[in-house]
């Protein structure tokens, strides 16, 4: 009989029960935060692969550029039969390309990685002012080809005295120095956007945003795409009707 008094008087008077409640909370908040420490190190884990694959196709992209260009000029360069004006035009676009790759691809991988611009106010307008530039000569560089393609095919005999070195020479350093007025002089000088813009930029130098005006998008899209576009369809346009004169004339 004592026995089982004193069992009740512990069951009653729940000496133990705050322990066992106390294992219960804890083990609760135990596995609350084993949850959270897992969920944050599998969050940490994609991000980690999201951006090494991010970095790998934006390298390979790079890479390509850089090596498939170069073998362009290399194979130019090393055969003398392919040493003619058009393959000049063709090794002039694929130096642009290279640049484009190494100044403007290069940069905006490092925005797409790091989610900000690392490189100052300076350099953002630096890195704008390249990507126009490079851009607007190789547009400019396949307007060349269009026009070299007309004369060697629709005036073929007059071809050789019309693109002469000389003319080369002086496409070649309007198309690599025209482009300067559309881009780092604008740019530089504050013309290609707001105030407000500016404003915004100077008080955040880690956000790098291209955004520019009505005034400089009209004449920047006119003169970097769609004057050359123009030049280059109606080109075509005229090479393809002379080849299909051409043709009817063969099986006449």
């Amino acid at each position: 009989m004592e026995l089982n008094e004193t069992i009740d008087e512990d069951l009653i008077n729940g000496t133990d029960l705050p322990d066992i409640t106390k294992v219960i909370i804890d083990t609760g908040q135990s596995n609350r935060t084993t949850n959270f420490y897992d969920h944050k190190n599998h969050h940490e884990l994609e991000r980690v692969l999201l951006l090494t694959m991010k970095a790998t196709v934006m390298g390979f992209i790079i890479l390509c550029a850089l090596f498939g260009n170069l073998l362009v000029i290399v194979s130019v360069m090393r055969h003398r039969k392919l040493r003619v004006i058009t393959n000049y035009f063709v090794v002039s676009l694929a130096l642009a390309d290279m640049l484009v790759a190494i100044f403007a691809m290069t940069f905006n991988a490092s925005v797409e990685l790091s989610g900000r611009w690392l490189f100052g106010y300076f350099m953002c307008d630096v890195w704008n002012s390249l990507d126009v530039f490079f851009s607007t000569v190789s547009i400019l560089h396949l307007c060349c080809i269009s026009v070299d393609r007309y004369y060697a095919i629709v005036q073929p005999l007059d071809y050789p005295l019309i693109m002469t070195n000389l003319r080369l020479s002086t496409m070649l350093s309007v198309v690599w120095c025209s482009p300067t007025v559309m881009s780092f002089l604008p740019i530089f000088a504050g013309w290609y956007t707001t105030e407000k813009h500016l404003e915004f930029r100077r008080n955040y130098p880690d956000v790098c945003v291209f955004q520019v005006n009505k005034l400089y998008a009209v004449i920047s899209s006119s003169v970097s795409f769609w004057v050359p576009g123009i030049i280059m369809i109606a080109m075509y346009y005229k090479i393809y009707r002379e080849a299909d004169r051409q043709e009817r004339m063969l099986y006449r």
